[in-house]
């Protein structure tokens, strides 16, 4: 009798039976004290989280009981726990959208300005550094957002100890991710300076030594305790956190990240000539931090896995990051193309903030139908057509469609927003918008279509989502976005977009 309840229970654990379906209790007289009455308790408990992950991605109660009550009728396929219209999707995305957006023009203010200062002048290679160090922050905090947001929408985040567990973990793991990658990302660099050059300098090398370390831990941890408090705040405001915890981390990640890039190699700079031990130290205190945060990481069980197993992609990522920071680094060095500096965090920031939601999004999505790899019909291994991720009726597809209609009006305001800010050495003339926008179109437009493959490919692979699709998405985002923004400016140039002021 029992095995036969486990049969009938098991295709609706996932959320898709009603409280009223889930709770009622089986008649004594078929089902005496015993076995078959503690699987129903359990059983309801699993529908009873999925409630409550599906009453959070409802933005309203729209849906009504009746249709609820139909869900039971669906077979053995769990019902999609995001529900969402296309227009509550754009609801929720729009403001943190803007705000992430506004964010990365600060970010493009700031690197045109900066880029005149000694230390770029003179260490050009830490131009090579701020997109290895942007998408550093995209790596470390837009995972952990995405890793946050699926376990405070899976219940896992609802007691106060289960919260202190999730805080504490995954703080000390950003920050030996952050401290580790930033220093790799320093050499990588020194390597990428080095190699078309011919010239290496060990002072300059230990300067971006310092500089990177420094602002990869700085940045972590004050924009790892900003994201906690976000995805906590949604939560108690009903909102899903897939939809703002990714943009709002990436609007403040990408200033306070090139503004600590800036003011701490600018202050190492001032240091070399008078105090040559201080960035020695500066590595030195940073990296004997280090055990600290593995042993705390390693002791939480939410954490461990990620300790062993996170390396690969955001250490990959960061070496993406980085050809795309040598492209910043020959464009922006060339007087022709130096109005392209403001304009790089923008288009790197947008493609990359919409592509993490798209990927967020889509890993919860799995996340409620079981665990990496349990689920094959829901994650195919073949790469997916562009209507399937474009055109179809899913939810995941509707988003995407969403976030693509964002790109064009969200860019114009922050075209605008630089031209009225009078930054970068360019004039918005009507053929550098057009430019512009296909390449911003063309950079989205390809990362969508990645995160939908890329996610379903990594859970049939029994990959954490969460934990290894965004570094690579971010980094690519950066790599394309930079490299088609090139483009645009050499061809621009060649053109002889004269009104534009291109090369001025």
């Amino acid at each position: 009798m029992t095995s036969k309840l486990e049969q009938k229970e098991t295709p609706q654990a996932n959320g898709a039976v009603l409280p009223g379906d889930c709770l009622a209790s089986p008649e004594p007289s078929e089902f005496p004290d015993g076995p078959g009455v503690e699987v129903v308790v359990l059983e309801s408990r699993a529908n009873a989280k999925g409630l409550r992950e599906e009453d959070a991605l409802l933005e309203n109660g729209s849906q009504s009981n009746e249709s609820d009550d139909t869900s039971t009728d669906r077979g053995p396929e769990p019902a999609s726990p995001l529900k969402e219209t296309s227009f509550s999707i754009g609801l929720q995305v729009l403001f943190p959208f803007l705000l992430a957006g506004f964010g990365t023009v600060a970010a493009g203010m700031v690197l045109d300005i900066v880029q005149h200062w000694d230390v770029f002048k003179y260490v050009t290679e830490v131009f090579i550094l701020v997109p290895a160090l942007l998408g550093l922050k995209g790596n470390l905090e837009m995972t952990l957002a995405s890793r946050l947001s699926t376990a405070a929408n899976i219940g896992q985040m609802d007691t106060p100890k289960e919260l202190w567990k999730m805080i504490t973990g995954n703080m000390a793991l950003i920050q030996v991710q952050a401290t580790v990658v930033g220093f790799l990302a320093s050499i990588a660099a020194v390597v990428f300076g080095w190699i078309p050059d011919g010239h290496f300098s060990l002072a300059h090398a230990v300067l971006l030594c310092a500089s990177s370390v420094a602002t990869a831990f700085i940045a972590s941890l004050v924009l790892g305790m900003i994201m906690i408090g976000v995805i906590i705040g949604s939560r108690k405001m009903g909102i899903n956190p897939d939809n703002v915890a990714t943009p709002i981390a990436a609007s403040l990640g990408d200033l306070i990240t090139l503004a600590l890039l800036s003011g701490i190699s600018w202050g190492l700079y001032k240091e070399l000539e008078s105090k040559a031990y201080v960035n020695p130290l500066v590595c030195a205190f940073f990296i004997s931090l280090l055990p600290i945060w593995v042993i705390i990481a390693k002791r939480n069980s939410a954490t461990r896995e990620v300790l062993y197993s996170g390396w690969e992609p955001v250490i990959i990522a960061m070496a993406i990051s980085s050809v795309g920071g040598l492209i910043l680094d020959r464009t922006v060095s060339d007087p022709n193309f130096a109005g392209m500096a403001v304009f790089t965090p923008v288009i790197n920031g947008v493609g990359g903030n919409l592509v993490a939601v798209q990927a967020s999004r889509i890993s919860t999505y799995l996340h409620m139908s079981g665990v990496p790899g349990d689920s094959p019909a829901t994650a195919p291994r073949r790469c997916p057509s562009p209507c399937s991720t474009f055109f179809s009726s899913d939810v995941n597809s509707r988003s995407a469609r969403v976030l693509f209609l964002l790109v064009v009006p969200g860019h114009l305001v922050f075209l605008y927003t630089i031209h009225s800010m009078q930054g970068g050495h360019t004039t918005l003339t009507l053929i550098f918008i057009v430019f512009y926008m296909t390449a911003a179109l063309l950079q989205v437009l390809i990362l969508l279509y990645i995160a939908d493959w890329m996610v379903h490919w990594m859970w049939g692979r029994h990959l954490d989502p969460d934990n290894f699709s965004i570094p690579y998405l971010t980094a690519l985002g950066d790599l394309i976005g930079t490299g088609l923004l090139a483009l645009s400016f050499h061809v621009l140039w060649l053109i002889g977009d004269r009104d534009s002021d291109v090369g001025d």
